[in-house]
C-alpha cells in the first residue's frame, strides 16, 4: 500500500502509453478499499448527458475567472494532444507541484500549451490549483469497465470538466464530463484518507503496544463497529472485510483483552466448557490450560464448602482433604481429572478390599488420616497402621491372655465385588511391636479420638487414659467418672465429653482432666455423643437423642426416633444438622435449630451401627449389623455405595474421606475400601508428600491376593 497520496488526472483512452508502477499500486489499492464492483460501477458510461446543476460553491464564477486569465507559454517537453479542440497536456511535469506562500505563488505551473485550456493564476483558489496539478493515469478497460472511444467529441459540450470537493459526510460533486478522471480523483481522494487513517490507527497501536499497560484496562479498543470494519484487514476481527451485518463483527477477546483478565475470564466457566474452550486456538489454549484457572475449577468442584465452625472446634481430621498439598506447582488440571475419575469410582462401587490381619478379637472403633490407621479392639490393645504400606508399626497396651481365633474365611458375596483382594500378613516380629505402658486399658478398647498432639480413649473398664501422641504415645493420665463402661468420647481444644452405659454424659477439662458437668436425662445406655462448641448431643438406647448447653449443662432440645432406641449420631460442624440411627434400621436427619425431621434415609436391614459425616464431599457412611456398609448423598437422600457381606460379621464402626472407606467387625478385620487404589495420580491428591517407592514396595509386599 502506498504511504503517499494518490494523484489522478484525466488522460486520453487511446493513448498507448506503458503502464507505471503508480498506476498498478493504485489499482491494487483501490480493488482493496472499495472492491472490484465498485471500481467497475465507477467507470463513465458512453454518452453522459445530465442535467445542468446550480452550484453554491461559487465554483462556476472561479471557472469564468479562471477562462479570462492571461496563459503561459508551455513547455517544449514531449506532450499528448486530444484532438478537436481538446486538452494538451505534459507528461514530464505531472509531479510540479504550486507551492503558496502567505497567498503568493512561489513556484508556477506550465504545463498547457499556448492555445489549450487556460492555466490557473497563482491567485487563483488553492482547490482550484490542486485539482489541476492532480494526475492520475487510466488505463484502457480499466477494472473490467468498457473501453474509452479514441476520440472524446462527446466531452466538448461538457461546462464542468474538475469536481467539487466534498464538505462534512457528504460526498464530492462529480463533473458532468465523462471523461475528466472524476471518478479517478474521487477515488484518490477516498483512498488518501483511508491511508491517513491507517496511518493513524497504526501509530496508536505501536503506542500501545510499547507501553504494554496489561495490569489494568487502560489500553482496551472500545471503538465501534463502523470503525471495527475498517480494521479487520489488521486481522484483529473474526469475520470477512466485505460483510455488512453489524452483527457479524465481533472481537477475539483473547487478542483484545490483556491475558490476565482473559484467563480470569475463563475461570468462571465449568470444566467441560474451559475444556471445550482449549480447541478454539492456540491462544485460547495456553490461557485455559493455565494451572490458576484450573485452581479455580478444581476447589469450585471439590474443595469443601465454608461452613461456620464453632470456635474451639476440633480440629483433628478423618482421612485425608483430596486437594492436594500447599506446594506451588501442582497440576491442578491433572488433579481435577483424577477426582473426576475417582468419583465416578464411587458411582461405580468400583473399589479394592484390603484386609488389616493382626486383632484377635471384634475391633471396636477406628480412626485415620493419610499417614497412619488406629483401630480399638476387645483384645485390649491399640494397633497402629501405615496407611499407605497397611503395616502395623505399634501396639499399644497388654493382649488379653486369650488365645486368638482366626477369622473365619471370606466367602462370595452378594452385589457389588471388590475388583481386588489384598490382606496384610501378621508379622512374626510382632512382639517387638509391644508396647506395654504403665497406663494401660484392662477391657476392650470401645472408642477412641485423636488429634495432632493428643489420644484419649474409652474402655469398658470404665476408665479413659490420655496419651501423649508427641512423646512417642506415653500415657499422660486416667481419669474415671464413669461407673460403667464408656463407650464414646469426644473432644476439641478445651472440652472432653464422654459417654456411658450408666446413662450418664461427662464433660471434663482437657488440660487438668477435672470435671466439669455431669448431664443427666437419659434413661438408657448413652452409646454415641458428638461435641461442637458450646453444644453436646447424645444418642441413647432409649431412642432419644438430646441437645445439650455445655455452659448451662442442661438439655435444649430433644429428637426422638419413630420406633426404637438409637445407637449413633453425628453432628455437622457448622451444627446445624444432626443424624442419628439406631435399631429401626433408618438413619434421621434433623434439623438442629428447630428439631423438625429433614430426611430419612433407608436401606439397612438391620440395626445402624455407626455413622459418619464428611461434610467436605457430602456424604454420610453407615455401617450396620447386616454385614452392609452404605453411603448416602446428604444434598439428594439417594444411595451412592451399597457393599454387602465385604466381612463376615456385623459392622462396628465405620469412617471415609474423599477416598476410600474403612470399616472394622466383629470378625477381628478391618477392611479398608479404596476407591482410589491404583488411580493413575492418585498421589496428586496426597496432602503430604508419599514415601519413596522402596519402602512403599517393602510394605506391599506384606500383602497377600485372594482369589
Amino acid at each position: 500500500m502506498s504511504s503517499g497520496p494518490v494523484k489522478a488526472a484525466a488522460r486520453p483512452a487511446s493513448q498507448g502509453v506503458n503502464r507505471l508502477p503508480e498506476e498498478e499500486e493504485s489499482k491494487d489499492v483501490l480493488v482493496n478499499v472499495l472492491g472490484p464492483a465498485s471500481i467497475a460501477g465507477m467507470a463513465p458510461q458512453i454518452p453522459i448527458r445530465r442535467k445542468p446543476r446550480a452550484s453554491f460553491s461559487g465554483f462556476s464564477h472561479a471557472v469564468s475567472d479562471f477562462r479570462t486569465i492571461p496563459q503561459r507559454v508551455a513547455s517544449q517537453k514531449k506532450s499528448a494532444v486530444i484532438a478537436n479542440n481538446t486538452y494538451q497536456y505534459d507528461l514530464g511535469s505531472i509531479h510540479q507541484t504550486v507551492q503558496t506562500i502567505h497567498g503568493k505563488a512561489t513556484d508556477e505551473l506550465s504545463v498547457w500549451d499556448e492555445g489549450s485550456h487556460p492555466h490557473p493564476h497563482p491567485k487563483a483558489p488553492g482547490w482550484l490549483r490542486r485539482c489541476v496539478s492532480t494526475t492520475f493515469r487510466h488505463r484502457r478497460g480499466t477494472f473490467g469497465s468498457p473501453s474509452r472511444p479514441a476520440t472524446a467529441n462527446w466531452m466538448q459540450n461538457d461546462t464542468c470538466c474538475v469536481p467539487i470537493s466534498a464538505t462534512g459526510a457528504s460526498p464530492p460533486t462529480l463533473p458532468e464530463n465523462g471523461s475528466s478522471g472524476a471518478a479517478a480523483r474521487a477515488a484518490a481522494a477516498a483512498q488518501n484518507e483511508m491511508l491517513d487513517y491507517l496511518r493513524k490507527y497504526k501509530k496508536d497501536r505501536r503506542e500501545r503496544k510499547v507501553r504494554g499497560d496489561t495490569e489494568s484496562g487502560v489500553g482496551i479498543d472500545t471503538r465501534s463497529v463502523d470503525m471495527e470494519s475498517n480494521m479487520a484487514r489488521q486481522g484483529s476481527l473474526l469475520v470477512p472485510y466485505h460483510s455488512q451485518d453489524p452483527a457479524d463483527y465481533w472481537s477475539d477477546p483473547a487478542c483484545e483483552l490483556p491475558k490476565e483478565l482473559f484467563t480470569q475470564v475463563l475461570s468462571y466457566l465449568d470444566a467441560p466448557s474451559l475444556i471445550s474452550s482449549e480447541l478454539v486456538s492456540w491462544r485460547w489454549y495456553a490461557s485455559a490450560s493455565d494451572p490458576l484457572v484450573w485452581k479455580q475449577i478444581f476447589h469450585s468442584d471439590f474443595r469443601p464448602q465454608t461452613q461456620t465452625i464453632p470456635e474451639n472446634s476440633p480440629d483433628f481430621q478423618i482421612g485425608g482433604r483430596g486437594t492436594g498439598n500447599t506446594q506451588p506447582g501442582q497440576d491442578w488440571k491433572r488433579m481435577w481429572k483424577v477426582r473426576k475419575a475417582l468419583h465416578q469410582r464411587w458411582t461405580d462401587n468400583h473399589a479394592a478390599a484390603i484386609y488389616l490381619e493382626g486383632h484377635s478379637d471384634s475391633v471396636y472403633c477406628v480412626q485415620f488420616d493419610e499417614d497412619k490407621i488406629l483401630t480399638g479392639s476387645r483384645d485390649r490393645t491399640i494397633r497402629i497402621w501405615d496407611a499407605r504400606t497397611y503395616r502395623c508399626t505399634r501396639i499399644l497396651g497388654v493382649p488379653a491372655k486369650s488365645h486368638p481365633t482366626p477369622s473365619p474365611p471370606l466367602t462370595a458375596n452378594p452385589g457389588p465385588r471388590p475388583f481386588v483382594r489384598l490382606s496384610s500378613q501378621r508379622l512374626k516380629m510382632e512382639l517387638s511391636l509391644q508396647v506395654k505402658p504403665p497406663l494401660h486399658h484392662v477391657g476392650s478398647i470401645l472408642c477412641l479420638q485423636y488429634d495432632d498432639d493428643i489420644m484419649i480413649t474409652g474402655s469398658s473398664d470404665c476408665t479413659c487414659i490420655v496419651w501423649d501422641i508427641k512423646a512417642d504415645w506415653k500415657p499422660i493420665r486416667r481419669v474415671r467418672y464413669h461407673k460403667a463402661g464408656v463407650l464414646d468420647i469426644c473432644f476439641d481444644k478445651k472440652h472432653v465429653v464422654s459417654c456411658s452405659k450408666d446413662t450418664s454424659v461427662c464433660l471434663w477439662d482437657r488440660q487438668t482432666g477435672e470435671q466439669i458437668h455431669r448431664l443427666s436425662g437419659h434413661r438408657g445406655p448413652v452409646n454415641a455423643v458428638q461435641l461442637r462448641g458450646n453444644l453436646a448431643v447424645s444418642a441413647s438406647g432409649d431412642g432419644v437423642a438430646k441437645l445439650w448447653n455445655l455452659v448451662s449443662g442442661s438439655c435444649v432440645k430433644e429428637f426422638p426416633s419413630k420406633e426404637r432406641g438409637m445407637a449413633c449420631v453425628e453432628f455437622s460442624l457448622d451444627s446445624l444438622t444432626i443424624f442419628a440411627g439406631g435399631n429401626d434400621q433408618v438413619i434421621y436427619q434433623f434439623d438442629a435449630s428447630t428439631g423438625e425431621l429433614l430426611r430419612e434415609f433407608r436401606g439397612h436391614s438391620d440395626l445402624v451401627r455407626s455413622l459418619h459425616l464428611d461434610s467436605a464431599n457430602g456424604r454420610v457412611v453407615s455401617g450396620s449389623y447386616d454385614t452392609s456398609v452404605r453411603a448416602f448423598d446428604i444434598r439428594t437422600g439417594n444411595s451412592i455405595v451399597e457393599l454387602t457381606a465385604w466381612t463376615t460379621s456385623w459392622i462396628l464402626s465405620a469412617k471415609l474421606d474423599y477416598r476410600r472407606i474403612i470399616a472394622t467387625s466383629q470378625d477381628g478385620r478391618v477392611v479398608v475400601i479404596d476407591f482410589g487404589y491404583q488411580l493413575p495420580g492418585i498421589e496428586l491428591l496426597e496432602q503430604h508428600p508419599r514415601l519413596d517407592m522402596d519402602s512403599l514396595s517393602d510394605g506391599l509386599a506384606l500383602l497377600k491376593v485372594h482369589g
